[in-house]
């Protein structure tokens, strides 16, 4: 894209900018985050789509919300 590929050395310095710019306890969330939105992306290039979950069948209902039959 520029004429050449990054070195090594430019590498570990945009590494090391990085963990100074947001510190240890960032950069695996950061990556985390890095991750999820590639692998997104790359579902919507190829058009599937995962089927939302719904509140209610995450959580198991609780005694008080169940209906009694009068």
């Amino acid at each position: 894209m520029f004429g050449h590929p990054i070195s090594f050395g430019e590498l570990l310095l945009i590494f090391a900018i990085v963990f100074l710019l947001f510190g240890g306890k960032k950069l695996p969330e950061l990556g985390k985050a890095l991750g999820d939105g590639i692998r997104n992306f790359q579902i919507a290039l190829k058009g599937e789509e995962k089927p939302a979950k719904k509140e209610d069948e995450t959580k198991p209902a609780k005694k008080e919300d169940v209906i009694k039959p009068s």
